[in-house]
């Protein structure tokens, strides 16, 4: 929330010092696909981000909110609000400046920070062994993207080394990568930096997950809850259904498409009888190019009808009740390079031009 703005973290050891509730913020950061909104989701145990085996999924700050209950005699009560965060990459455009800024007001704002690695994948960071990973092509989604390891592992790793806050090392995906492989990563990892604390884990598998989260809450202030208990993310439906379309665009096209598009609502009437509730939804998809829209729409429109329908399922279950979905594409000529359009997606931005 823009009403959180400590500086400095928590300190190890909090939850010697009494029983009260305490809670926090938890930024996640890492290299696009290390698994930061597969973790977030499963903590959350809710659809709080979507996740695709493509980089760049995330594009904006993301909070999924964690209740953990009291266990007499061990632990107080206690609320995460975890903070997923784009992928850091070096920026290319006004899009990407944008979600590496999501990334750094996550970090200003927050209690701990988890850096993510995954393990799948090599990285190769100064005073460390190369770790090669899963051989090409073998990867999570069976990605064939070029190995962009030095230069995003180092982009991340020069920004945790500047935070005066706890750092939890989480290195992801071990379920991958052999144990003989994953001993010596561990290893080489710690002694790159003093972290609170090292996790391996797998976020897909939830296998580590609920240690983790033992853990952080003994990280965490004495503080009340920042939202109201049952609530699990602090983002209007608006943007989740509009996140819900991008993932299919993401899932069922491939080359530049996924990544020249972009989701507004134009329409959302909610239900206005209790019986047989029906939700009607218009959103625009925005390509930059026409044969970018020729793919989205596809032969007599069926890639798009495929979008639609993969898309309402996913929205009829979002907010339990029927969906009727209108969705048209757009051609918007270089929009990543727009800074006013950029900025139109954000959802922050959205809510105060329709108050």
């Amino acid at each position: 929330m823009s009403g959180h703005g400590k500086s400095g973290g928590a300190k190890a050891g909090a939850a010697k010092r009494g029983s009260k509730m305490r809670s926090g913020f938890v930024s996640v950061v890492g290299r696009p696909n290390a698994g930061k909104s597969t973790l977030v989701n499963a903590l959350t145990g809710e659809k709080v981000a979507i996740v695709t085996s493509k980089p760049q999924t995330t594009r904006t700050r993301i909070h999924g909110i964690v209740d953990v209950p009291a266990k007499k005699g061990k632990r107080p009560a206690a609320q995460i609000v975890f903070v997923d965060t784009p992928g850091v990459h070096k920026p290319g455009n006004v899009l990407d400046r944008r979600m590496l800024q999501e990334v750094h007001s996550a970090l200003e704002s927050r209690d701990v920070v988890i850096w993510m690695v995954d393990a799948s994948r090599r990285i190769a960071l100064p005073g460390m062994k190369v770790h090669e990973g899963v051989p090409a092509g073998e990867e999570t989604g069976g990605r064939k993207r070029a190995d962009l390891a030095e230069n995003e592992d180092a982009f991340v790793f020069a920004l945790v080394k500047k935070l005066d806050c706890p750092v939890f090392l989480v290195i992801n995906k071990i379920d991958l990568v052999e144990r003989e492989k994953l001993v010596p990563l561990v290893a080489e990892l710690s002694k790159l930096h003093h972290f609170a604390e090292i996790f391996p884990i797998s976020a897909r598998k939830r296998k580590g997950t609920e240690e983790l989260l033992e853990k952080l809450v003994e990280y965490l202030p004495e503080g009340q809850r920042y939202f109201p208990e049952g609530q699990f993310t602090d983002q209007p439906e608006r943007f989740l259904v509009a996140e819900l379309i991008r993932e299919r665009i993401l899932m069922e096209t491939g080359e530049e498409v996924p990544y020249a598009s972009a989701v507004l609502i134009e329409q959302y009437e909610e239900p206005v009888s209790e019986k047989n509730p029906l939700t009607r939804i218009a959103a625009a998809i925005y390509c930059e190019r026409p044969g970018q829209k020729a793919i989205l729409i596809g032969k007599g429109g069926a890639k798009l009808k495929e979008i639609g329908a993969g898309a309402r399922k996913e929205i009829e279950s979002l907010l339990g009740t029927r969906v009727y979905l209108e969705l048209h594409v757009k051609v918007k000529d270089r929009w990543r390079e727009s800074q006013g359009f950029v900025e139109g997606l954000d959802w922050r931005r959205q809510l105060e031009e329709m108050e």
